[in-house]
C-alpha cells in the first residue's frame, strides 16, 4: 500500500474515449476530481461521417468533428486524456490497477465505456472505410436510414437479427432486399411469412462480391447483382467486456456489463455506460448515462473520503 501511495492515484480512470467516456471526463473534472481517460481510438462514433439526429446541430456534425469538441472540453477542465489501451484491469483492496505493457496505473474507481465493435462484411478495410464515408454502408438505422427513405435498401444477414433489421428498415422505404452472406437462410417459418407480408425480398446468397460506384452499392450473389443506395450489415457485434467480465462484474448473456440505476456494476468502484451497457445505442443515450455514471462516482467517493479542495 505504500508503494501505491507514493504514486499518482487517480480519483477515476476511464477506459474508452468514446461520447459516453469523454462525456463523463468533463463532468468528473468539474466536479474536482483527477480524471484520465485511456483512449484507443476504437470508438464507433469515429466511423460516422454526419449525425443529423444529435440534437443541438441541425446541419449535422460529424463523428470526429464531435468527439474533438468533446476531448478538448474535457482537457479544458483538466483532464488527461491518453492514446494507450489497457490491457489488464485488476483490484487489490481499495485501488484499481490498469496495465499497460511495463506500466500500471492506479485509480480509486473506473468507469467502462469500451463499447462494441461491429462485424464487418467481407469487403477490404480500405473499401469498407470508404464505404462508410459516403453512406453506402451504414450500421445505425436509428441514426441515418432516414436519408435513404424510399430507395433500394439491403440488409445483409439472416436469423433472428436479420429479420428484425429488414423489418425495421421495410418503415423507410418499399424496397428491403435481405440476403444471407454465406448462403441459405436461417429464417422461421414465421418470420418468412413477416417478410413476405411487408413485401422484403429475400436472397439466399451466398454473397459472391460487393462492388462500390459513385452513389451505389452492389452485391452479387449466386443468382443475381443487387444495386442499393445503401448496405445495412446486420451481422451483430462484439461487446467489449472483457476487462469487467475479467474483475469479475456480472454481464448479461450477450456480454453487456450489468449496472444498477447509477451504472455501477457488481463490482463497487466500477462504473460502466454506453455500447457496452443493455440500452439504445445511440450518442444521446450514452452522454444520459455518463452523466449519471459521473455523479454517482462523485458521490460515492464522497462517501469514502471527504473530497474538499
Amino acid at each position: 500500500m505504500t508503494d501505491k501511495l507514493e504514486k499518482t492515484i487517480w480519483d477515476c480512470a476511464v477506459i474508452g474515449g468514446d461520447p459516453a467516456g469523454l462525456t463523463a471526463a468533463i463532468y468528473l473534472a468539474r466536479y474536482h476530481l483527477s480524471v484520465t481517460v485511456f483512449d484507443d481510438n476504437t470508438s464507433r462514433a469515429a466511423m460516422i461521417p454526419i449525425s443529423h439526429n444529435h440534437a443541438g446541430f441541425p446541419d449535422g456534425i460529424s463523428g470526429p468533428k464531435l468527439l474533438d469538441r468533446m476531448r478538448a472540453q474535457a482537457q479544458r477542465y483538466g483532464a488527461l486524456i491518453q492514446g494507450r489501451k489497457v490491457a489488464a484491469l485488476k483490484k487489490d483492496g481499495d485501488f484499481f490497477e490498469l496495465v499497460f505493457d511495463g506500466e500500471t496505473v492506479f485509480a480509486r474507481s473506473v468507469l467502462m465505456a469500451t463499447g462494441v465493435l461491429n462485424r464487418r462484411p467481407p469487403m477490404s478495410s480500405a473499401a469498407h472505410d470508404d464505404a462508410v464515408a459516403r453512406g453506402l454502408l451504414r450500421y445505425c438505422p436509428v441514426c441515418d436510414w432516414f436519408e435513404v427513405s424510399d430507395r433500394a435498401i439491403g440488409v445483409l444477414g439472416t436469423g433472428a437479427k436479420g429479420f428484425m433489421e429488414a423489418k425495421f428498415l421495410r418503415s423507410y422505404t418499399r424496397d428491403v432486399t435481405l440476403v444471407a452472406p454465406a448462403g441459405e437462410h436461417d429464417l422461421d417459418d414465421a418470420e418468412r411469412r413477416g417478410l413476405e407480408g411487408l413485401g422484403v425480398k429475400v436472397d439466399a446468397g451466398p454473397v459472391t462480391s460487393i462492388e462500390q460506384s459513385a452513389n451505389m452499392i452492389t452485391i452479387a450473389t449466386a443468382t443475381r447483382s443487387y444495386a442499393f443506395a445503401s448496405l445495412y450489415p446486420a451481422l451483430g457485434s462484439d461487446i467489449r467486456s472483457g476487462l469487467a467480465g475479467a474483475l469479475g462484474a456480472r454481464v448479461s448473456d450477450e456480454g453487456c456489463i450489468d449496472v444498477d440505476a447509477h451504472q455501477r456494476t457488481s463490482v463497487p468502484g466500477l462504473y460502466a455506460a454506453g455500447d457496452v451497457v443493455i440500452g439504445l445505442d445511440q450518442i444521446s443515450h450514452a452522454m444520459g448515462q455518463a452523466g449519471v455514471a459521473a455523479t454517482a462516482i462523485r458521490n460515492d467517493l464522497c462517501e469514502i473520503e471527504a473530497l474538499v479542495r
